[in-house]
């Protein structure tokens, strides 16, 4: 039988099969009368989103959907977003889908009511507190992929489509106030996108995990995350309709959302310019990038990932751990270097400084510098 409970960790989640049946109950728990479903193009023509709609338009909600959302929103998308939102009147987001829609639905929530432009809100220092608190909407998160963890989050991330950089917007109520995770939503997603999101999941637990900084309790978190992984990403590759492997796998997805507070590293640090300038999918490029970063952390990480391996059930201290990873992408056919997903090597240069300017380079164990990390695209691609 699947899980299901009511958990607030640290947001209120509603998990279980067919609970998205509750979305205007939790539209009411939220104070939201005339929602905007954010969504990408490609749910906006899909049954899932069509009966979120269904589910809405009966309860009195209406029925608005803004799905001009790119694989990695920008700031163009971001501006569109927030017209529809004035010009409709809404007053709150149902941000609905993968990584993609559910930053940029927190986003336009947040911006809607501000008249700083959204870069002046990075997540740099206290900048968040250049934000008008009270006219930031209220929003509700609905994950359809089981990767980002965004809908437990406290920031989106969102590219400039100038420099074609990523930043990470921050804000304490980017938080939904409520999260519907529904196991059920999840079915559909094509293997590609299970595989890459999955990844992902485990990149934002191990990176966690990895980090130096002090934060037990997310370091727990972490290891319970990578664990589901292990044991479920297999299953739901193998066959999509396993309701339970799902469920396990959203629960993995927050879990690593709300571990990686503890800090990230230079899996994202590279995959987020590789994004950028490549618009690749961001959870299988950072699987790509996985074993060169673990193999540079090493020295840093040694004993502490074999302890990971034990708890695991993979065993074989640090190398057995490594070959496990392997094994996983392999068995799951992830790419084993970046060149197979179109990316070049005449933008390392470039790819290299902005990855240093990553705020996730700062959590990882080994310092990144110029040379480390031009070897680390070069062993990448």
């Amino acid at each position: 039988m699947s899980p299901r409970a009511n958990w607030s960790y640290p947001t209120a989640i509603r998990f279980g099969a067919g609970r998205i049946s509750e979305l205007a109950d939790a539209c009411q728990a939220a104070g939201i009368k005339k929602p905007l479903l954010v969504t990408d193009r490609g749910l906006a023509s899909l049954p899932i989103t069509a009966n979120a709609l269904d589910l809405l338009d009966a309860a009195g909600l209406g029925r608005a959907i803004f799905a001009e959302v790119d694989p990695n929103p920008n700031d163009i998308n971001l501006a569109q977003g927030v017209e529809m939102f004035n010009k409709g009147g809404h007053d709150g987001v149902i941000a609905f889908g993968g990584g993609s829609g559910l930053d940029l639905g927190k986003l336009i929530a947040f911006m809607a009511g501000q008249t700083r432009p959204v870069w002046e809100f990075e997540d740099i220092g206290d900048w968040w507190t250049r934000a008008n608190a009270s006219a930031i909407a209220p929003i509700i998160a609905v994950p359809t992929t089981a990767g980002t963890g965004s809908e437990v989050g406290r920031a989106g991330v969102l590219t400039n489509s100038q420099s074609h950089v990523k930043k990470i917007i921050f804000h304490p109520k980017l938080l939904p106030s409520v999260t519907i995770c529904d196991p059920e939503l999840t079915v559909g997603m094509p293997r590609v996108i299970t595989v890459g999101t999955g990844m992902d999941a485990f990149a934002h637990c191990l990176e966690a995990y990895s980090s130096p900084f002090y934060h037990p309790m997310s370091q727990g978190i972490a290891l319970e995350g990578m664990r589901l992984v292990k044991e479920n990403l297999p299953l739901v590759v193998a066959d999509g309709s396993n309701l339970d492997a799902r469920a396990e796998m959203m629960s993995a997805a927050a879990m690593g959302a709300v571990a990686f507070q503890k800090g990230l590293g230079a899996i994202h640090a590279l995959s987020h310019p590789v994004g950028a300038v490549y618009n690749t999918h961001h959870g299988m490029t950072n699987a790509v990038v996985m074993p060169p970063v673990l193999r540079m952390n090493r020295p840093a990480i040694e004993d502490r990932i074999a302890r990971a391996a034990d708890c695991m059930g993979i065993g074989g201290g640090f190398d057995g751990f490594y070959e496990f990873v392997l094994k996983l992408r392999a068995d799951l056919g992830v790419p084993d270097k970046l060149a197979q997903l179109g990316v070049g090597r005449d933008r390392i240069d470039e790819m290299t400084a902005m990855a240093l300017e990553d705020p996730s380079a700062g959590g990882n164990p080994v310092k990144m510098t110029t040379e480390n990390t031009r070897a680390l695209f070069e062993a990448c691609i």
